[in-house]
């Protein structure tokens, strides 16, 4: 799924914040941000921007926040929205008038494009980034994890199937990493980039100390299949887990035959066939929530907020939900990980 950072909206709802004179908590799905007092209200159409968007420096609807704290993405000046608590009240987002569109669209209407907001991705380090090959290749899925406040339709007709269970596991932090199988030939990259094998970069040197090219020419043969998983550890992402050294944990297994991602329990079978570490598993079939959406996704944010499986000092980033049944997942990131690391 396509994440829309900046997408028109109708704004569910409204609420006061106890001990606040000028500001307001408006609802936009699962997700709350902070507005000042009377600047909306329920049933107006907005432009919701999500957290991680990258606001390029020249726009007036959002010069104050560069002004306020700029960074440089990709060669370009501007601000990146994150999570804050503003008298107590959670934020996420930025809301702002559909008049900066011109020509105001339909709720749903993805204007990321138009406005010029992209997705701030931190910096990879080189030993990580490489020389690159080529691109990513077209015929392995890269797409992001829907996060669980946008899907206030879903969660409710998803917890109505007594048949349908979850896989929880800890989303990790680290790098993404992909090791792909493709028509015989080994494939190693990073999130965007298929990459050199080159002395001192880290992915293939992983690859390398798990022997992927053995264990795909031996399990796979002709089949074309990608192992997606997160690298963490020493010098990646400030190694909040305190590793020595750099692990991979599988996370995914794209089958580019089939052009889908195998079921937990198909993942499950070759990670262990093939002797690689999955990333930690807290449920095996977690049902879901019951209930109005709003509170299904209070529960699950809740839920996310915990110690990682890798480090008890560590709060975990969050979790992520695969269905054992259908192909569909969503991810859950802890907010008071996000507030503590600013993100």
């Amino acid at each position: 799924m396509i994440r829309k950072l900046a997408r028109i909206v109708r704004i569910d709802d409204v609420v006061p914040i106890t001990g606040a004179d000028a500001i307001d908590a408006a609802k936009v799905g699962g997700w709350t941000v902070v507005i000042k007092k009377n600047e909306f209200a329920a049933g107006d159409l907005a432009v919701y921007f999500e957290i991680d968007s990258f606001l390029p420096q020249g726009n007036p609807a959002w010069q104050f926040l560069v002004d306020k704290s700029c960074r440089v993405f990709n060669g370009a000046k501007g601000h990146v929205l994150r999570s804050i608590k503003l008298r107590g009240q959670v934020s996420q987002g930025l809301l702002l008038g559909v008049d900066i569109l011109g020509d105001a669209g339909a709720p749903g209407d993805d204007v990321s494009e138009a406005l010029g907001v992209v997705k701030y991705e931190a910096p990879v380090p080189a030993e990580l980034s490489g020389i690159a090959r080529g691109m990513f290749p077209s015929q392995v899925s890269k797409t992001d994890q829907e996060r669980v406040q946008n899907l206030a339709d879903e969660l409710p007709e998803w917890s109505k199937d007594t048949q349908l269970s979850w896989e929880v596991t800890e989303k990790l932090e680290g790098s993404s990493c992909t090791f792909a199988w493709l028509e015989q030939d080994l494939h190693v990259c990073s999130r965007n980039v298929d990459l050199m094998d080159t002395p001192g970069n880290s992915l293939w040197r992983l690859a390398k100390e798990l022997d992927i090219l053995t264990k795909f020419s031996q399990y796979c043969a002709t089949r074309n299949l990608a192992l997606q998983g997160e690298i963490v550890g020493f010098g990646v992402q400030g190694n909040i887990y305190g590793l020595r050294a750099q692990k991979f944990y599988l996370f995914d297994i794209y089958d580019a035959d089939q052009k889908r991602y195998l079921h937990p329990s198909e993942r499950q079978a070759i990670a262990v066939q093939m002797g690689l570490d999955q990333v930690p598993v807290m449920d095996a079939a977690f049902r879901l929530p019951k209930g109005a959406a709003s509170e299904a996704m209070d529960a699950l944010l809740a839920l996310a907020d915990g110690a990682s499986l890798l480090k008890a000092a560590q709060l975990r980033e969050g979790l992520v939900f695969k269905a054992n049944e259908k192909p569909v997942s969503f991810k859950v990131v802890s907010n008071k990980y996000l507030l503590k690391q600013g993100a």
